[in-house]
């Protein structure tokens, strides 16, 4: 039982230090109803809570309506960043899509997601 709760620990403890080093405000967005065939933006903000600059490595989106728009200059420590999505409302009906984002030297990506009604 002691080597159960043992291992438990060091399990938390580790995932606690590969906890990501940046702080995303917000990582969805709720456009509501949109007219279709109507260009929606939201801009996602975060904070470079590390001590290495962060680069955006990719973001992608899971299809071609949908559009992240960023730069790879350096966010230095404490600095804040934004990635913007823009979503094309192209079919009627509800929608969620999702943006894959990966920063160089981080192991995990974060994913925003959009989501709302398109509406004729």
């Amino acid at each position: 039982m002691k080597i159960k709760l043992l291992i438990l620990g060091l399990i938390i403890a580790i995932g606690s230090f590969a906890q990501s080093s940046i702080k995303f405000d917000q990582t969805s967005h709720n456009f509501g109803k949109i007219k279709q065939g109507v260009h929606k933006s939201v801009v996602f903000n975060y904070t470079n809570l590390g001590n290495k600059p962060a680069v955006i490595e990719f973001a992608n989106a899971e299809c071609g309506c949908t559009q992240p728009d960023y730069n790879q200059n350096p966010v230095l420590k404490g600095q804040k960043g934004s990635i913007k999505v823009t979503y094309t409302a192209p079919n009627e009906g509800a929608f969620k899509k999702r943006v894959t984002v990966k920063y160089a030297g981080e192991k995990d990506v974060t994913e925003l997601v959009i989501e709302g009604e398109v509406i004729k």
